[in-house]
């Protein structure tokens, strides 16, 4: 593992230390890429930082950079109006003002073309403030380019959680500290 990895490692548990538990985080080159804290499952707090984390690395697909915004669209504008261009779920009315920001209607972003640019995503850093209770959350992590696992350990599935990884070249680090306190 390279000190990068590690600052990751560090970054996300850190990160994940002051949130609502459950939680865990992803990070990526010394930055929080997506965090899903609060929820009553683990493998749901990886789902919700998950879709954060392809959002985030969405951004750097061709159709997002290539969107042709009008003279004056200001900076934040053009960052919400890239977000929702990703995400696509809009509402009639939400769609009329965010066709209004661009010089020609882009074409939308389809599920596939999303799936597709997601399997070159890689390098990415998971941190669970608790045990991976399940493979579950590893096998959902697979889908947004985890590479390291961070976790304190200490499940009965320990053994299960540990071939999943396997199973994806994940490399895990147990830590044997929880992050929440309840």
């Amino acid at each position: 593992v390279t000190d990068a990895v590690r600052r990751d490692m560090i970054v996300a548990s850190i990160c994940i230390k002051y949130t609502q538990s459950n939680s865990v985080g992803f990070a990526k080159d010394g930055m929080m890429v997506g965090v899903g804290a609060g929820q009553q499952s683990r493998v749901d707090c990886v789902k919700l930082a998950g879709r954060k984390v392809d959002t985030w690395y969405l951004r750097q697909h061709d159709k997002v950079l290539g969107l042709k915004f009008k003279a004056g669209t200001k900076r934040q504008d053009r960052v919400n109006a890239r977000v929702r261009y990703i995400e696509g779920d809009f509402t009639a009315e939400e769609r009329i003002r965010w066709e209004a920001q661009f010089e020609e209607v882009p074409e939308a972003l389809t599920t596939s073309e999303k799936e597709e640019f997601m399997t070159a995503a890689s390098g990415i850093t998971i941190s669970s403030d608790a045990f991976f209770p399940f493979r579950d959350s590893i096998d959902h992590a697979s889908k947004h380019g985890v590479s390291f696992v961070v976790q304190p350990g200490g499940s009965v599935q320990d053994g299960n959680v540990t071939s999943a990884c396997e199973e994806y070249s994940m490399a895990m680090c147990h830590t044997g500290v929880r992050l929440f306190h309840h």
